[in-house]
């Protein structure tokens, strides 16, 4: 059986794994604004809501009612003798009775008594309305999104299939449904220098067995054969960590459950492509039944093989 929470654990410092590898230094004091998105979440604000974790989302909201309310009350507070039934100078009963008003409860114990708290109570409903229609949106867009749940191998590694040398990792769909017409895309990128000396980062396509699938329900496993047409053709591992090379991976597909877009990325690095290993064997065979089991238990894990054969 698959571990969800080892998974979901592990997924999570894989993709903080894969920020860090592309962290770009942002060097000098431009007023870029490309730069500048990424120093302060107000700057994307309904993006920034939408991809911080539930814990954060909660506690930011927390905070931003609490803070709202406490500043209410305290413009309550100038009002005097301005709220019905409520302690003169109190900030309890002017913070209840913020948080009354903002949610149009209206016990009706205390209400406003003067033409300011009238005006300041107006302002409050109508900012509390929209905060909920806010609230009531980002918590929809945040469950309706749908999400790939996919387990990518750890490593990849080079061994010969077909006495061809092959690039292969293996993908797995973590639920129980299908993912349909599900595509894969395998990306090279290295630093370059061009022949007038400019510095590049490239990115070059690599050529798969097979790209796609139309009902991706298990394990894929995603091979590249290394011809003399590939990129990595007679490299080795001193010249790809010379080059700073790095493997990017990019799955998308259909939910069948949700009837919508997917998708998932992963990269490896240089320390991450193995030479000379292959994957162990995964499916098996029930005995006497003709059905075959998958041993996830396994999908990480690497054997050696003999010495690769170059075409």
């Amino acid at each position: 059986m698959k571990n969800y929470k080892t998974e979901k654990s592990r997924r999570k410092r894989e993709y903080a794994k894969i920020s860090q590898k592309t962290q770009i230094q942002v060097i000098g004091k431009s007023k870029n604004q490309f730069a500048q998105a990424f120093k302060h979440p107000l700057t994307d604000l309904y993006h920034w809501l939408l991809v911080i974790s539930w814990w954060n989302f909660l506690i930011a909201i927390t905070l931003f009612y609490l803070i709202t309310n406490i500043l209410f009350a305290f413009a309550y507070l100038i009002a005097g003798d301005g709220i019905a039934n409520a302690k003169p100078g109190s900030f309890s009963d002017a913070f209840f009775f913020s948080v009354q008003t903002m949610s149009t409860i209206g016990y009706g114990s205390m209400y406003p008594t003067t033409f300011y708290t009238q005006v300041l109570m107006t302002i409050e409903v109508l900012g509390g309305t929209l905060l909920v229609a806010i609230l009531t949106g980002l918590i929809f867009a945040r469950f309706s999104r749908p999400t790939a749940r996919l387990i990518f191998s750890r490593v990849c590694v080079i061994c010969p299939f077909n006495e061809v040398p092959t690039l292969m990792f293996r993908v797995a769909n973590q639920r129980h449904n299908r993912i349909l017409e599900a595509q894969i895309r395998v990306t090279l990128l290295r630093n370059e220098v061009s022949l007038e000396g400019h510095n590049l980062r490239r990115l070059y396509d690599l050529p798969l067995l097979r790209s796609e699938t139309p009902s991706f329900h298990l394990s894929w496993s995603v091979m590249h054969p290394i011809d003399p047409r590939s990129p990595l053709y007679q490299a080795t591992p001193n010249s790809l960590s010379k080059h700073d090379t790095q493997i990017i991976v990019t799955l998308t597909g259909l939910d069948e459950t949700f009837s919508q877009t997917i998708h998932s990325r992963y990269s490896y690095t240089v320390s991450e492509i193995l030479w000379n290993m292959r994957f162990v064997d995964i499916f098996s065979k029930r005995p006497n039944t003709k059905q075959y089991k998958v041993d996830y238990d396994r999908f990480h894990n690497v054997v050696p093989v003999g010495k690769i054969k170059r075409k």
